[in-house]
């Protein structure tokens, strides 16, 4: 405020010089002054008056209240921002009489001051008749907001709204209406509630609304809050939920991608319970449902371009308009190629063309594909290969049943691991391949429509158990060297790549318990084929039968020799010939034993 300069006492011209006595023309002008001095009004110090502005100039402005004298008011007092007067000769204004006349003849006025006065006149009034004054927040301070009301006032936070303002600064500057819930002159404080008139607001607007509320109905109303599920709106009183499944036909991640706090919306009331004052409402239902024309528009086999819209690891979902959505699923990318994620070969934005493989209508699903729109490799493969030719390629993976075998880019083969070998039990492809190979091998099937192809190693080489078996049977005695020993019998190689195992029933003509004791691996032993089991390529083996077989071709050489042949059994050669080699080692000893003498 400016400083207060009193204001200077002006006495009207043609004031009496000397005694009307003696002067007729004084007397009459005595008289008249007591005329005038007697129709003035009667002013009261603290009275706030009406003046009209007589003359504004550079340093003060004169004021006439009607008195016997006017008042000068310091400029300061009507100075506006930008230097601008808000007054001019003319203008009725209020002003307060401070002092009537002070000892140099002045009266002390104050604008400033009547103006003050009329507000708190204004506020205890709006006090009593709980009505609105309207104010104008100028700083936050402790505890609340400080408002400009014509004079300053306290804002409690508490009473600022009805919920929580997270934007404080949208309401400073703005003419806001509020209500005076405590008022003290003498102290100069002075107390505002916002939330009380909003509260009043709510409650008229809430009886209006119930009342014509209804299902079905089209209304509008202002988005109040945003959260992941839906949006508040405010239908004037009382709030109804959004949920974000009725906000678009079409796929939305968030309500924040449609709607905004504030927004202006029109909504379908889609079921209102009065009792407990719950509104749903929808936004899509303003529109016909896409879906129910689906098959018609977008039909099987058709194909159709649309925008990727959202990508997840099992698919991309493709907008084809008017909120229609399809999902182009991961395996319907690529004929060929292994894609791990879609966002190897599609991004969100991206405007594909697609086939419709299927439509759902009752789960509103279409089932997209990518790979669809071009040729299928697979197809031309049994045009470019032949069952039986022989192809060179990459070992990119291995696996327990087989290694893969790239034959064109995204094109793979799968050699089994029993197409290794063809006679030997392999385990695991490891154990004659390793991830990178470059390898040769047959075809030995196409399945387009299962896009399989099937590839063999073995094939490449002669069938070496068909040739063994070939040229031997069962009963033949053969050389093997041993090369596994175990405790149920011994493992030995007949001929490269050919296998064959002695049970240790059959390593001799006693029972071994402990094979390992007499047998070691690279050791040479003569054995019976005793079983061939083409099915599953497997050889049995005997030494107790081969060493049978020997001994039989011994006593036969014997028989022959000794003229024989045909005359007893093969028990009784055996007892002829234990018997003669007991005799001639009898003799041997008896020559030793008269030697010795």
């Amino acid at each position: 405020m400016s400083e207060h300069k009193p204001s200077k006492l002006i006495r009207k011209e043609g004031g009496p010089t000397g005694s009307a006595k003696n002067d007729p023309e004084a007397a009459e002008f005595e008289k008249m002054l007591e005329n005038y001095e007697s129709g003035m009004k009667s002013f009261s110090e603290g009275e706030v008056l009406k003046g009209t502005v007589l003359k504004v100039n550079e340093s003060e402005v004169i004021v006439d209240i009607g008195y016997k004298s006017e008042g000068i008011i310091p400029i300061e007092e009507f100075m506006m921002e930008g230097g601008r007067i808000s007054v001019k000769p003319g203008d009725q204004i209020d002003v307060l009489l401070e002092q009537s006349e002070d000892v140099e003849g002045y009266i002390v006025l104050s604008r400033e001051k009547a103006e003050k006065m009329k507000v708190w006149d204004q506020i205890e009034r709006a006090y009593t008749e709980k009505s609105t004054v309207t104010g104008r927040i100028i700083e936050r301070i402790k505890g609340g907001f400080a408002v400009d009301i014509g004079v300053r006032a306290f804002l409690p936070g508490s009473q600022l709204d009805i919920k929580p303002v997270r934007n404080i600064d949208s309401l400073k500057g703005r003419d806001l209406q509020m209500k005076v819930i405590k008022v003290n002159k003498k102290r100069g404080n002075i107390v505002l509630s916002r939330k009380a008139v909003l509260e009043e607001e709510n409650i008229s607007r809430k009886k209006v609304t119930l009342e014509t509320l209804q299902e079905g109905a089209v209304i509008k109303g202002f988005v109040k809050n945003i959260t992941d599920y839906g949006a508040f709106i405010d239908l004037g009183g009382i709030d109804g939920l959004l949920h974000i499944t009725d906000m678009s036909w079409g796929r939305i991640n968030h309500p924040s991608e449609l709607f905004q706090p504030g927004d202006e919306v029109e909504v379908v009331v889609l079921k209102f319970d009065r009792e407990n004052e719950r509104v749903s409402l929808g936004f899509k239902q303003r529109q016909p449902d896409p879906w129910e024309s689906v098959a018609e528009k977008y039909p099987v086999g058709s194909r159709v371009r649309g925008k990727v819209i959202s990508l997840t690891e099992y698919g991309a979902f493709v907008s084809l308009g008017d909120g229609v959505e399809g999902l182009i699923h991961i395996s319907e990318m690529s004929w060929n190629k292994r894609i791990k994620h879609p966002s190897k070969i599609l991004s969100v934005g991206d405007s594909v063309e697609t086939q419709v493989l299927d439509i759902d209508q009752a789960n509103k699903r279409i089932s997209l594909g990518l790979k669809q729109t071009e040729p299928n490799p697979w197809h031309m493969l049994a045009q470019k290969y032949q069952i039986g030719s022989v192809i060179k390629g990459k070992i990119r993976n291995l696996t327990e049943f087989g290694a893969f075998v790239e034959v064109e880019d995204g094109i793979d083969g799968l050699i089994h691991v029993s197409d290794l070998s063809w006679t030997k039990k392999i385990k695991h492809p490891s154990e004659v391949l390793k991830k990178g190979d470059i390898v040769d091998a047959m075809i030995l099937n196409i399945d387009s429509s299962n896009q399989r192809l099937s590839l063999g190693i073995k094939q490449l080489q002669p069938d070496v158990w068909d040739d063994f078996v070939r040229r031997h049977s069962v009963g033949d005695v053969l050389e093997a060297k041993i090369v596994r020993v175990t405790n149920f019998g011994v493992f030995v190689e007949l001929e490269p790549g050919i296998e064959g195992l002695i049970h240790v029933s059959e390593l001799d003509e006693k029972r071994i318990e402990k094979p390992e004791d007499k047998f070691k691996p690279e050791d040479s032993v003569q054995a019976k084929i005793i079983k061939i089991n083409n099915a599953e390529k497997k050889i049995g083996l005997s030494i107790r039968a081969a060493i049978l077989d020997k001994e039989r071709q011994e006593v036969a050489e014997y028989q022959q020799s000794s003229g024989t042949a045909g005359k007893t059994s093969l028990g009784d050669y055996l007892r002829e010939a234990t018997e003669q080699m007991t005799a001639n080692q009898q003799g041997s000893n008896k020559d030793e034993h008269e030697n010795s003498r």
